[in-house]
């Protein structure tokens, strides 16, 4: 609990710093949202959410993010959870130049359904912005940080006769490599394609997500997104596998 309140410090205290450091207020950010329900011979219930804020001034550039997912299904006539995942970051990034900067960055994430309760990650390293134009822009970070998670418990059975043997839950501490690429096109006014790639490597595990979005302007405020997400954790549980993946349809409202 103490770990996770340090973590929400953290990332609460990046954005209220990068307030600080900035004489106005011209943020931009969006938050999307997509719900799905099905009923009659089988029924679930799918909610994903998202929320994100940024801004980049002659100095500074600062990035804060909340993502959530939540679903449930049938089983024998009740509803069961089947997700439960949020996580939250921020990140602030000091330029040298037009291209280069350091960059500090921390990362929360809680969920139910994986080998890890939670895993909290603060890094510092250096960005490089090697495109940067109206229709392009790509960057990369890379740099060291720690990571904090909490494995769970879990049984192993072997042996003849078979023998349960339950493995106590364990809170993993490590040095990690972090790296960061992003990649945002606009192929026209109203058509837009986005890819980031996240990138936590430590001894203990290799954390990797991927996130890929389509979206189609509608307005100058809303939009239409199609999303597609790929998440690895290289060491988990017996029983849990190794990677997720996460299709989605959303309403995004810009502001």
């Amino acid at each position: 609990m103490k770990n996770a309140l340090l973590a929400g410090a953290v990332l609460l205290a990046v954005p209220m710093l990068a307030c600080a450091q900035t004489d106005d207020n011209e943020w931009s950010g969006s938050g999307e949202a997509g719900f799905a329900l099905t009923s009659g011979n089988t029924k679930s219930q799918n909610l994903n959410a998202k929320f994100a804020l940024k801004k980049e001034d002659v100095q500074w550039k600062h990035k804060f993010f909340l993502n959530a997912l939540r679903s449930k299904g049938e089983s024998n006539g009740e509803y069961d959870l089947t997700a439960n995942r949020y996580d939250i970051g921020a990140s602030s990034g000091y330029k040298f130049d037009e291209r280069s900067y350091l960059v500090g960055a921390a990362r929360y994430e809680n969920d139910d359904f994986s080998t890890y309760k939670y895993q909290w990650i603060v890094s510092l390293g250096y960005g490089y912005t090697f495109i940067k134009n109206a229709q392009t822009e790509f960057s990369a970070e890379v740099g060291p940080g720690y990571r904090r998670q909490d494995k769970r418990g879990y049984s192993v059975t072997s042996g003849e006769p078979p023998v349960t043997t339950f493995i106590d839950p364990d809170v993993e501490g490590s040095v990690v490599g972090r790296g960061l690429i992003s990649f945002k096109h606009k192929f026209n006014d109203s058509t837009s394609f986005e890819n980031t790639t996240l990138i936590e490597a430590g001894s203990d595990n290799t954390f990797v997500q991927n996130d890929a979005g389509l979206a189609v302007s509608m307005s100058e405020k809303l939009a239409l997104k199609l999303g597609y997400q790929v998440r690895n954790n290289s060491k988990v549980n017996p029983g849990t596998k190794k990677t997720d993946q996460l299709l989605t349809t959303n309403l995004v409202f810009k502001f």
